[in-house]
């Protein structure tokens, strides 16, 4: 056997077996060379004869790395078998599938909630964290309680002031993600039995928590383009007795929608006008596709009405689970309960980000990553609009890492899911976006992952599926014509 074979067979049995994961850098060439006493054009032709059956892409000025894979194992079809035979698949079970299906066997994430961990500078972020570790310093147990750390608390306060928004360090509480932000916000506000509205469709996990915690979502009608229908929100006030309003004001998860400045500004008022609170999670607010971020409903809160939640998950460091919220006169009643519910955050990461933060590194890397969202989403665009049938609608987000496709009525979302997931890919059907199982023609994309001829030609192929569905529900026989802008 020549030696490139032998090497290519050697490190397509390391991608099989999960010592290489889909995402995951190659060694270098020379690293390769080095390490399997190679020559360098050796190590080249093996690397080639992987990139040729899909399994490596190159990066240029990179390396190359572990693709998703655009086939099924049938380790994968065996172990998801029982549950894509059941007749109705359960939101949060649903979810897990997919997360299973691209941690361990490596489909390709269309389908992911998360954005690409690549696209953070981690690498720093974790020195920073090791350094801090060493060092030890003066902190400890009471510098971890909440509210947080000071220099982390003054950087966010920083980022609200180039917004236009004026606020103590004092009126933030650090949080475990974005997630705890919201279950203490909601906690504050209401107790078990409360009803909480809600988006429709909106991100699955925040009805989740609102279930979770004994409370009860309230779906609203929403606009695709400006958010949450103000009118049908009055209707439910008026029938209803709301102990909060939930919702995503920009670049929301499915839609990608940013609600327009007077839109927020109206919303805040009503809500006021009836002593119910804002609870606004604002996780996607940095991945605008402008260099400028829209400015929050926040902004309109003039009397403490509003409890606003971020998170630099999406947009700096998705392993640290580090969030927050400035909730306004509810502020004191988040502090205890993060003090009763996890006593208190590790410093070292709260200082790595505080470090990032300060400096201009941080705005150079906002700037790429707003680049790179902002080619992909142009790129899947054009994939869609030339591989999916007649009738499919785009959504057009201004920011973020989602596309919303509402498909032709004949495509039925979870059959066109399931589909995909025997061929090695994920998406996320539309049903998962309502508790009232609506939505089951619509799907949503993740376009956050580096952009690689793998990941099109699953979308390509995704595309195909819908057409196909088209034409087994159609009496024709006759190709439909290709998706068109909305």
């Amino acid at each position: 056997m020549k030696l490139y074979v032998s090497f290519a067979a050697r490190m397509r049995a390391m991608i099989d077996e999960g010592v290489l994961r889909p995402g995951e850098k190659m060694l270098s060439v020379r690293a390769a060379s080095k390490q399997f006493d190679l020559s360098v054009s050796t190590v080249l032709r093996g690397y080639l004869l992987l990139e040729q059956e899909g399994m490596i892409a190159s990066h240029p000025q990179s390396g190359y790395y572990v693709c998703h894979r655009l086939k099924a194992s049938p380790k994968l079809q065996t172990a998801l078998a029982k549950d894509l035979d059941l007749a109705e698949i359960d939101a949060s079970k649903l979810v897990l599938t997919t997360l299973k299906s691209i941690r361990e066997f490596g489909t390709v994430p269309l389908g992911s909630p998360f954005p690409d961990p690549q696209l953070f500078p981690l690498k720093k972020l974790h020195q920073s964290v090791q350094t801090f570790s060493r060092d030890g310093g003066e902190w400890g147990v009471l510098s971890d309680l909440p509210p947080g750390n000071l220099r982390l608390r003054q950087q966010i306060a920083r980022r609200y002031l180039d917004l236009g928004i004026t606020l103590s360090p004092d009126e933030i509480v650090i949080t475990h993600g974005a997630t705890e932000a919201i279950t203490l916000c909601l906690q504050a506000v209401a107790k078990a039995g409360d009803v909480i509205a809600i988006e429709s469709p909106g991100y699955y996990a925040l009805a989740h928590t609102i279930e979770r915690l004994g409370m009860k979502a309230l779906e609203v009608r929403t606009h695709a383009e400006s958010g949450i229908e103000l009118d049908a929100l009055l209707a439910v006030i008026g029938n209803v007795r709301l102990a909060a309003v939930l919702i995503t004001t920009s670049f929301q998860n499915p839609l990608g929608f940013v609600m327009p400045s007077a839109k927020k500004q109206a919303l805040v008022q009503l809500l006021s006008a009836h002593a119910i609170p804002l609870i606004e999670d604002d996780v996607y607010a940095e991945l605008s596709f402008s260099d400028t971020p829209p400015p929050p409903a926040k902004m309109y809160d003039t009397n403490g009405m509003v409890l606003h939640c971020g998170s630099f998950s999406k947009s700096l460091a998705p392993g640290f689970r580090l969030g927050w919220t400035s909730a306004g006169r509810y502020r004191p009643e988040v502090e205890r309960l993060m003090f009763l519910n996890s006593l208190s955050l590790s410093t070292p990461p709260q200082l790595a980000i505080a470090k990032f933060l300060q400096r201009d590194s941080y705005q150079h890397h906002l700037k790429a990553l707003r680049h790179t969202l902002r080619s992909n989403h142009v790129l899947m665009r054009n994939v869609v609009l030339q591989s999916f049938p007649e009738g499919t609608q785009l959504s057009t987000p201004q920011g973020g890492y989602v596309l919303w496709l509402s498909l032709p009525s004949s495509i039925d979302a979870l059959s066109l899911y399931r589909a995909a997931l025997d061929r090695g890919i994920t998406v996320a059907p539309g049903t998962i976006f309502s508790r009232n199982k609506a939505f089951t023609h619509a799907i949503r994309l993740n376009f956050s992952h580096v952009w690689t001829l793998a990941i099109e030609q699953a979308l390509r192929e995704v595309g195909a599926l819908a057409c196909a569905m088209v034409s087994a529900a159609a009496t024709s026989n006759t190709s439909p014509p290709k998706a068109t802008d909305r």
